[in-house]
């Protein structure tokens, strides 16, 4: 792609770099803001409307989960497609277009009356976050930098964890105002506030007249005699993948199974965490203070992340924080107390605000930008596929047994198995 190509070295010297804070951290600073509604709205509350719903309608969990199997189906149908898009029209219109769907879904959602309703809204609100969620920014960040990778898209992602923030005030608004102005306070804020956030958005450097982390093209030539010894993309030249090619390495499937046997925990915890803690006895409001205390240790954390995996190898670092995520699944699987239930929220926030950057920017350094996208999204669909299934068997289990502990002690098996495997990821190489 052209717009991949560095600028022609000339004669005049080293070109220094652009003055001022870099673009880029522009973009960073939007897409978090982004992600943070993302979460809020779509990930983080929807153990709180699940729980909303449930008293209202007197729907079963499973029932209700059965709608996020089917958005996690279409997910797993879309995401190539989605990823394809991206990468040949950028993401700042895939980002307005899936915004807007978000909040034309949560304005339904606010006046469902009977299950089939629910899910409708559901399924288009999984539409919008496809299309112009977190893979269309995250694809941004890594378009945007490379020897701070790592870093960047930590900065970006802890928009995830932020949300978390502000659990606590939407399930105080829930307990007051109920479910229906919430979800539609959500969507009609969604409409508002897409379009000024849009306009910050370059899908690239080079769009712009940049190159990515704010460099030139001789900055970046000088750099690499230095940089050729550090690890991956400490190396201002990366080789670009194509779909096919990284297909074809072991490095994509190694990664989209570690992939899978971490998300799967997240993705359950993201609607079942909330009923599991008011089913030991406690409120909604201290059940967000818990979700609200595993996103403070998160953050932290995300950022300590981004900052070691721009300086050392990725996998090992990687195993850590992927262990300290399987450690908090097995502490809530166990829960019987508040006092363990904040255990795991430090355990399990530590774990997951580290392995959610490190995913993303490891195969950026893999694989490249020029067809990051797509290649994300084709790992993304067997990641979806489990998704499907992994909350639904966890609401069956506990219909079934009235208790959680049988699939979070598995997903927790599954989270350190997945944490074992990342260790023997290599760096692919393209021939010649």
């Amino acid at each position: 792609m052209q717009s991949l190509n560095r600028p022609t070295t000339t004669s005049a010297g080293v070109i220094q770099r652009a003055r001022g804070v870099f673009y880029g951290w522009r973009v960073v600073g939007v897409g978090a803001f982004l992600l943070t509604l993302m979460a809020v709205s779509v990930f983080q509350g929807l153990g709180l409307f699940l729980v909303s719903l449930e008293r209202h309608f007197g729907w079963s969990r499973t029932a209700m989960s059965g709608a996020f199997t089917l958005a996690r189906g279409e997910g797993a149908v879309l995401g190539p497609l989605e990823g394809l898009l991206i990468d040949r029209f950028g993401s700042r219109k895939l980002v307005l277009a899936g915004y807007c769907i978000i909040g034309f879904g949560f304005i339904l959602l606010s006046m469902i009356q009977s299950l089939w309703h629910f899910y409708a809204a559901f399924i288009i609100i999984t539409l919008g976050s496809g299309l112009g969620g977190w893979l269309a920014v995250v694809s941004t960040v890594n378009n945007w930098f490379i020897r701070r990778r790592s870093l960047a898209i930590a900065a970006t992602t802890s928009g995830i964890h932020f949300g978390g923030f502000l659990v606590p005030v939407l399930a105080l608004g829930m307990d007051t105002h109920g479910f229906r102005w919430a979800t539609l306070g959500i969507g009609v804020f969604m409409l508002l506030m897409i379009g000024p956030a849009v306009k910050v958005i370059r899908t690239r450097p080079e769009d712009i007249g940049l190159l990515p982390d704010g460099d030139s093209a001789l900055t970046r030539a000088s750099d690499s005699e230095d940089a050729s010894t550090k690890e991956g993309i400490a190396q201002s030249e990366e080789a670009e993948f194509t779909v096919r090619q990284a297909l074809r390495t072991s490095a994509f499937w190694i990664l989209t199974i570690v992939h899978i046997s971490s998300t799967i925990s997240i993705v359950t915890l993201s609607l079942h965490l909330v009923p599991k803690l008011t089913d030991m006895g406690l409120s909604l409001s201290t059940a967000g203070i818990v979700v609200l205390t595993y996103t403070a240790t998160a953050v932290p954390t995300q950022f300590l992340a981004g900052f070691i995996a721009d300086r050392l190898p990725k996998p090992p670092v990687l195993f850590a924080f992927l262990a300290l995520q399987a450690a908090g699944m097995m502490v809530i699987a166990f829960a019987d107390s508040i006092e363990v239930a904040f255990l795991f929220a430090f355990l399990y926030g530590m774990g997951f605000g580290g392995r959610v950057p490190l995913l993303t920017s490891i195969r950026g350094d893999y694989f490249g930008r020029k067809a990051f996208a797509t290649i994300m999204g084709l790992s993304q669909m067997p990641n979806n596929i489990a998704m499907m299934f992994a909350p639904l068997f966890a609401a069956y289990m506990y219909d079934t047994t009235d208790s959680y502990l049988i699939p979070f002690l598995t997903f927790a098996i599954l989270n350190f198995l997945g944490a074992v495997l990342v260790l023997f990821v290599r760096k692919p190489r393209l021939a010649g």
